[in-house]
């Protein structure tokens, strides 16, 4: 049996972190505080009054690999901006920092107390390191900054990262003063699409598909102390028997032994091993129980780094559900998608994940939660992120609540100008900088239950090479499936590459009858290899409610506007009744409905955008998407009943 400070150790501290961050958070001094001001959003969520210097996302951040130790660096920094020539000015001097930013809020969201953007944008605090942390390496963590940084402690240079999607980390021990105030500055360069790197959705001009830009830090920023020989990732491949643990260790424990201990969720013990530090350590678990969306069970993972000497060096705790997913036949041959070796058809929202008052940072941890407890009250099972990566509790909350995921890798700069057709190749920086964060993005996230599937393009935007590209991404990672290019029937997508596991077409309202390899029979292209693909709805629905409340300024925009909650219920129904027909005849694997929430002038969300409200009949809606994945799972059945 294993103590209860263990089960707190990984379930409070990945839940919540209330304890821990009670101590290890950094206060804010009064003088700061009253300094800053959280500008009025055009929108506000049921959480934004509720943010605030002492508050700002204080839960762990990394669910997956925990420690006890560690420092909140979230809260009020001094801030300045600059844009155009005044960008290439030196370093500012401690008193050029004029106004005060809460991070981790982007610098155009209203709970930043900025809300503009700058092209460049510096931050500044001070700190000072815990004396129980002295003789131990000093790691500086940064969820993710958007679009280039660079870090400095004590004016020494610790970190330069490109790319607004991944995280990235520092030793920053050998910069730090001995006692006393340490200083920090990140320099942020972020012209949105005007840089040749993936940016999404975000534009400097938004409007109709393209949304605010969300620039600088905008994910968690905090300290932990490690000793040198210490444990750096860990990589976790569930199937249906167990894990594969690979610990990722630092070059000073490369002599040493990691054991895997595997509990229960009420803390009991199951399975154990050791092995050389830095190899893939295969642990069993006796009579599995498997993770689904119907019983979401998560295993908690303790992974010890023990010297030779017996003596333990690191001790993390994570988590980890046991499923697989590939493809089956179904009874007419025809590929499909399992999980757990079982047919199972994916229905679930476009989720973008944008908030009115914090842009590309849910205000808080609770609202992170809503949107998922939301789907899956909504009857679905499933979500696709479209173009943006998630901070990692977001996973954790898609994990823990049961929903399976497919994880976009955020666009290169597109325009959608007339005419249609493929978009011009992108300059080869451009590509460079997508094929790094492409696969660090894959490398960050790969140990993530609920990810099912990786999406490199949609719909064309900045695609090249992708026969190539999802290949690449297949050989990462073998376990989960790749859609090269969700939407190769719209926009700027190239010829169907017949590349990846999944063929997906758009088709708005829909729901579309997806025709694999339709565009090569209009091309008068040569047939193509038995199909090995699955085939999926990878966009349908759009339908619009423009709220007389509770939403953006500007001129609403949907694929099909409704004039009430009752009609667009009673559309929504029709929709749905028909994308049941085509699971059932057509071979079908997945159907994604535009989308969780309105996204600004987007009216065409299930939920309003600030949350305050479900826009359609929440129980018809629900019982319409069972009764379409009880079809997915079950085709060529009758339905028990038209609702």
């Amino acid at each position: 049996m294993v103590s209860p400070l263990r089960l707190r150790f990984v379930r409070l501290a990945v839940a919540c972190s209330a304890l821990l961050t009670v101590v290890a958070t950094l206060s804010t001094p009064a003088h700061a505080a009253e300094a800053w001001q959280r500008k009025r959003p055009p929108l506000a969520t049921p959480w934004t009054h509720l943010v605030g210097p002492n508050n700002a996302l204080p839960e762990y951040p990394r669910p997956q690999l925990v420690r006890q130790r560690w420092l909140n660096l979230n809260g009020l920094w001094g801030y300045t901006g600059r844009s155009g020539e005044d960008a290439l000015a030196p370093l500012p001097s401690a008193d050029e920092y004029d106004e005060k930013i809460l991070v981790p809020y982007p610098t155009e969201s209203a709970l930043s107390g900025i809300e503009r953007h700058d092209d460049q944008m510096w931050y500044r605090r001070t700190f000072e390191v815990p004396g129980t942390w002295r003789g131990q390496r000093v790691l500086l963590h940064f969820g993710a900054v958007d679009q280039i940084a660079t870090v400095w402690v004590n004016d020494q240079e610790v970190a330069h990262h490109e790319g607004g999607y991944t995280s990235f980390s520092a030793d920053i021990t050998d910069a730090l003063r001995w006692s006393g105030t340490q200083e920090l500055t990140v320099r942020v360069e972020d012209r949105n699409e005007a840089n040749a790197v993936p940016v999404g959705k975000q534009r400097n001009r938004p409007g109709g598909l393209f949304y605010t830009g969300a620039s600088g830090i905008w994910q968690t920023v905090w300290m932990e102390p490690v000793r040198a020989a210490h444990i750096e990732k860990l990589d976790i491949t569930p199937d249906l028997t167990g894990f594969t643990v690979t610990p990722r260790v630092s070059e000073a424990a490369a002599d040493g032994v990691a054991e895997v201990v595997v509990y229960e969720a009420d803390g009991a013990e199951v399975a154990r091993v050791s092995g050389d530090a830095g190899q893939s350590l295969r642990v069993r678990v006796p009579q599995p129980r498997l993770w689904n969306p119907d019983d979401p069970y998560l295993y908690d993972l303790k992974v010890r780094l023990v010297a030779r000497s017996g003596k333990v060096s690191d001790s993390v705790g994570s988590y980890a559900g046991l499923r697989t997913v590939g493809t089956v036949p179904d009874a007419r041959g025809r590929p499909r998608i399992a999980l757990n070796d079982k047919i199972t058809f994916l229905h679930g929202p476009l989720d973008q994940g944008y908030w009115p008052d914090g842009i590309y940072t849910a205000p808080t941890d609770d609202a992170l939660r809503f949107d998922l407890e939301r789907t899956k009250a909504l009857g679905m099972n499933f979500v696709r992120k479209h173009a943006k990566v998630e901070p990692a509790r977001w996973y954790y909350w898609a994990d823990k609540l049961g929903l399976m995921v497919w994880q976009d890798m955020p666009s290169l700069d597109v325009s959608l100008d007339p005419p249609t057709g493929p978009a011009p190749e992108p300059s080869p920086q451009a590509k460079a900088n997508f094929e790094r964060e492409l696969a660090e993005m894959v490398d960050q996230l790969r140990s993530v239950t609920s990810i099912i599937g990786w999406v490199p393009f949609n719909e064309g935007w900045g695609e090249f090479d992708t026969a190539r590209i999802a290949d690449r991404v297949k050989a990462q990672d073998p376990t989960r499936m790749v859609n090269a290019n969700s939407g190769v029937n719209c926009c700027k997508s190239r010829p169907d590459s017949r590349a990846g596991d999944v063929y997906d077409d758009h088709t708005y309202v829909g729901p579309g009858r997806p025709v694999v390899h339709e565009q090569a029979r209009k091309l008068d292209h040569p047939p193509g290899p038995p199909e090995h693909r699955v085939v999926v709805n990878g966009e349908y629905g759009g339908l619009g409610l423009a709220l007389a409340r509770n939403r953006w300024p500007g001129r609403p925009e949907a694929y099909e506007m409704t004039d009430s909650q009752a009609r667009l219920t009673e559309r929504y129904v029709e929709v749905s009744r028909d994308l049941e027909e085509i699971v059932r005849k057509g071979g079908l694997s997945g159907a994604i409905y535009t989308q969780t929430t309105d996204v600004e002038n987007e009216v065409n969300g299930f939920l309003s955008y600030d949350r305050w409200l479900v826009k359609m009949v929440l129980r018809t809606v629900a019982e319409r998407n069972r009764a379409v994945i009880a079809a997915g799972a079950n085709p060529g059945e009758p339905p028990e009943e038209r609702r």
